[in-house]
């Protein structure tokens, strides 16, 4: 059945595949795909071996059939269409969507997930079917006999196929792998084991990473992240600015002049010859989640925890807001969605904003002109309104998380053929439109407009494997900036707050992992980035990006790769062990 379900997802999610793949796939899988099984044989093993001496009522067997086969089916139609999404197998992150199922399934149709309901119900069945006839019956006692001396003898063998075998080394997703090809990598892993052992590993769920003894990670981290604002470049005309941070929805490099595209995104390079642009920015993960807690309290992503969803660590996060708010600033958040998704709402109001503007804000025909909630142009119509009812006498920072660059990439224009460029391109055309009506208020003249994507996106073989994937755009613009100038220090999307704060004149001590790229003791330009199992460091000796769970080099750039893993291990340590304590 195992066999079976790789071959489906591979016919439904590869392409340009041979049947070498398949069978490399299948071949690989195989100790993965025979363990799995084996932990559900356990119980109706055991009963079988029960019921040879006491009768056993059949309806025990069909209710554990029946919810085996509602599992498996689940298991395999959720990863067969997650995977497309996600681009990793089906795990227990996904338990977390269910909260906010109305965002959860904004990225399809009603028509996909009709048709996805009913191969559900119908695999179910036919799975339920096929191990309802497996029965076998033992009448006689010498039979019975025999059964239960094999059946004894058997318990050693199920026991070592469970375990993965007899080294120190127990069953493991990173087994399977076998090809430089991810996807075949991902193939072959068995999505309902994949499942199983990351129960408990959730978003909300915070992994240690021990790789080193403390003294090894702090001699390698210690002069990695000590800097403070000395000597930083003035890059503002004023020292109390408002500032409006813009948020966009998956915009990468690869969607502007970074990726050859300066077509898709031309207001957002124009602003980039007009004011500070950071040409070597990099975020640090892949989810919004996970990028607006970079971006907002200055801290490094990690593979499978995401702080947002653990309240009692993340209101003890520092913040771009908290600290503002504590110079006097008022601040408000902007999402057109569900604030709740993601534990967002706890978050943001435990972070220093004072004020959320989110979906329920507006009617209900506004609440549904995109799938995700409402519209980005609505949403900057409405972040324009209140700008001009700002007094004067009081500074203010603004966030803006916008949301309509996402599947299903539901745009009111068409600019572009290719629906996800154009997607972007519609992204664009808003910003620029803001921009040009903000440049008429009193407010332009002491704003700075921070614009910056919370992470980017897998498209056209542009993935965790390659640098663009994580190379994002960072802009400040405004009537507060001094002078066009770019920055092509290596930086993380996590860099901006001590940045920010260093321009104000604000400490940031309490930033830990921040850095003040403008600051002269920024002396050792890095960049770190994480996805749910690859990890990438990036720095003037070159680039690796690592699978975790494969424990493998994924892509190199340098001959220092190993130095580079090191580091990226260590500040996986460092960053787990800081935030265990708080």
């Amino acid at each position: 059945m195992f066999v079976v379900a790789k071959l489906a997802f591979m016919l439904v999610c590869g392409e340009g595949l041979s049947l070498g793949d398949y069978a490399a796939v299948v071949w690989h899988g195989l100790s993965l795909d025979l363990s799995t099984a084996l932990y559900f044989f356990c119980l109706p093993f055991l009963l079988t071996v029960v019921s040879l001496w006491v009768k056993m009522p059949r309806i025990a067997f069909l209710i554990y059939n029946a919810v085996v086969a509602v599992a498996f089916s689940l298991a395999f139609v959720a990863d067969t269409c997650l995977y497309p999404f996600w681009h990793f197998k089906l795990d227990a992150s996904c338990l977390q969507y269910l909260e906010t199922p109305t965002e959860a399934m904004a990225s399809v149709t009603t028509g996909y997930l009709l048709l996805r309901l009913v191969l559900l119900v119908a695999l179910a069945v036919l799975v339920y079917l096929a191990f309802s006839r497996l029965r076998t019956r033992f009448q006689r006692a010498h039979q019975r006999i025999l059964a239960t001396l094999v059946a004894l003898l058997l318990i050693g063998p199920i026991i070592i196929g469970i375990r993965g075998g007899l080294g120190e080394s127990t069953t493991n997703i990173g087994q399977v792998y076998f090809s430089q090809n991810q996807f075949l990598n991902h193939a072959a892993v068995n999505p309902v084991f994949s499942f199983l052992s990351s129960i408990g590993k959730s978003g909300d769920y915070i992994v240690s990473y021990n790789y080193m003894t403390d003294d090894e990670c702090r001699e390698l981290t210690d002069s990695l992240f000590y800097t403070d604002s000395t000597g930083a470049d003035t890059l503002l005309t004023t020292r109390r600015p408002n500032i409006l941070l813009i948020v966009m929805e998956s915009c990468g490099g690869q969607f502007t002049m970074i990726g050859g595209h300066p077509e898709i995104t031309p207001r957002l390079n124009q602003l980039a010859q007009e004011g500070v642009y950071f040409s070597e920015c990099y975020a640090n993960s892949w989810r919004t989640d996970k990028g607006m807690v970079s971006i907002l309290s200055g801290y490094p992503a990690f593979p499978v925890t995401s702080v947002m969803k653990v309240p009692e660590k993340s209101r003890k996060m520092p913040s771009i807001a908290h600290s503002l708010g504590q110079a006097g600033y008022q601040n408000t958040f902007y999402y057109g969605g569900d604030i709740n998704f993601t534990n967002m709402r706890s978050y943001v109001l435990g972070t220093g904003y004072d004020r959320l503007v989110w979906k329920a804000d507006y009617t209900s025909n506004e609440q549904s002109t995109c799938q995700w909630g409402v519209r980005d142009d609505i949403m900057f119509n409405t972040l324009l309104s209140d700008i001009r009812k700002e007094p004067n006498d009081k500074p203010w920072m603004k966030t803006l998380l916008t949301l309509s660059s996402h599947e299903p990439w539901d745009v009111p224009t068409k600019v572009l053929d290719d629906e996800v460029y154009n997607a972007f391109n519609y992204l664009d055309q808003c910003i620029g439109r803001f921009i040009d009506d903000l440049r008429k208020t009193a407010a332009w003249k002491n704003t700075l407009v921070v614009i910056l994507p919370d992470h980017g996106y897998r498209y056209k073989g542009i993935d965790e494997g390659t640098r663009l994937y994580n190379h994002i755009p960072l802009l400040w613009v405004g009537g507060a900036v001094r002078q066009p100038v770019v920055i092509d220090r290596l930086c993380n999307q996590s860099d901006l707050a001590a940045t920010l704060l260093g321009q104000l004149g604000i400490r940031h001590d309490d930033f830990r992992f921040s850095r003040d790229i403008a600051s002269s003791s920024y002396r050792q330009p890095m960049a770190y980035h994480n996805s749910t199992s690859c990890v990438s460091v990036y720095d003037s000796t070159g680039w690796m990006a690592y699978d975790i769970d494969a424990n493998s080099m994924i892509t190199q750039e340098g001959n220092d790769s190993e130095r580079l893993l090191r580091l990226s291990r260590a500040i996986l340590q460092l960053t787990s062990q800081d935030l265990k304590e708080k």
